[in-house]
């Protein structure tokens, strides 16, 4: 009904998007050219931002033009599994069973990781989601897995993913040998007022309206409120169409973005 009432020839400022039809924003543009090098290069890279800043969404669209015969994409989103489940995923996701000893499962995991360059000829991307919740020892054995060739270049790039508290915590003079070894620091900030009304409009042309449906009064009131972080921006505007398909408004006015702000926090 929503569709039918607004055009659309698909449902807006959702995620089902391929990697092209992502709106390249600044922030979104130096996160992905830093990903990028870090993946050439081999290197370490922590991409920092608040939680729907776009992190992810970076990553998928570097690791999307990577050559499938060349590469290996390994991604983690749940370090809340300790570092044997690190490990485990690892090692199962590179075609092995992981060993039960914790002494062997480290090397066993290395010798994969190093297996792919020298035997395949593929590079491992790993990707390390939501790594702000790793505890100390996930740190210091995700930094063993570089270990490798007397401090040569590691065999595979490494990409940790988190919130502001990770750099902080790297930082820390207990995890100097890792925080040492990353190349490459980015802080994903929010949109800036013109950036979301772009990608505002952007989301609304992909589903085929390129016409004006939200009032600049919504606009900035979708942004102050979502402080210009993608994910909030999605939440809001798709309520304030809700929100205006309800009233049986053709235009996401200032009064449909209040509503949808009152109805997002109250959740």
């Amino acid at each position: 009904m929503l569709r039918s009432h607004y055009g659309f020839s698909r449902m807006p400022f959702g995620k089902d998007l391929a990697p092209g039809m992502l709106h390249a924003h600044a922030a979104h543009a130096e996160a992905l050219a830093r990903i990028q090098w870090c993946i050439s290069e081999r290197a370490i890279g922590v991409i920092s931002g608040e939680c729907g800043a776009g992190k992810t969404v970076a990553a998928r669209a570097a690791v999307a033009g990577l050559d499938a015969s060349r590469h290996t994409i390994l991604y983690l989103g749940t370090p809340g599994v300790g570092l044997r489940g690190i490990y485990g995923l690892i090692v199962t996701a590179l075609g092995a069973t992981p060993k039960f000893h914790h002494a062997s499962l480290i090397p066993q995991a290395q010798e994969l990781l190093a297996a792919e360059a020298s035997e395949r000829g593929k590079q491992v991307v790993l990707i390390i989601d939501e790594a702000h919740l790793l505890d100390g020892e996930c740190l210091e054995g995700i930094r063993c897995l570089g270990n490798m060739g007397m401090d040569q270049a590691a065999p595979f790039c490494l990409l940790l993913l988190g919130q502001p508290t990770l750099r902080r915590r790297l930082r820390q003079g207990t995890f100097a040998a890792l925080d040492q070894r990353i190349a490459v620091r980015y802080s994903l900030a929010g949109l800036d007022a013109t950036e979301t009304q772009g990608y505002i409009a952007h989301h609304l042309a992909l589903a085929g309206r390129s016409d004006t449906l939200f009032s600049d009064d919504a606009i900035a009131l979708i942004h102050e409120a979502s402080r210009g972080l993608p994910r909030q921006v999605n939440n809001l505007a798709l309520a304030a169409l809700i929100a205006a398909f309800a009233a049986k408004k053709a235009i996401v006015d200032e009064s449909s973005a209040r509503t949808a702000l009152a109805e997002v926090q109250a959740e």
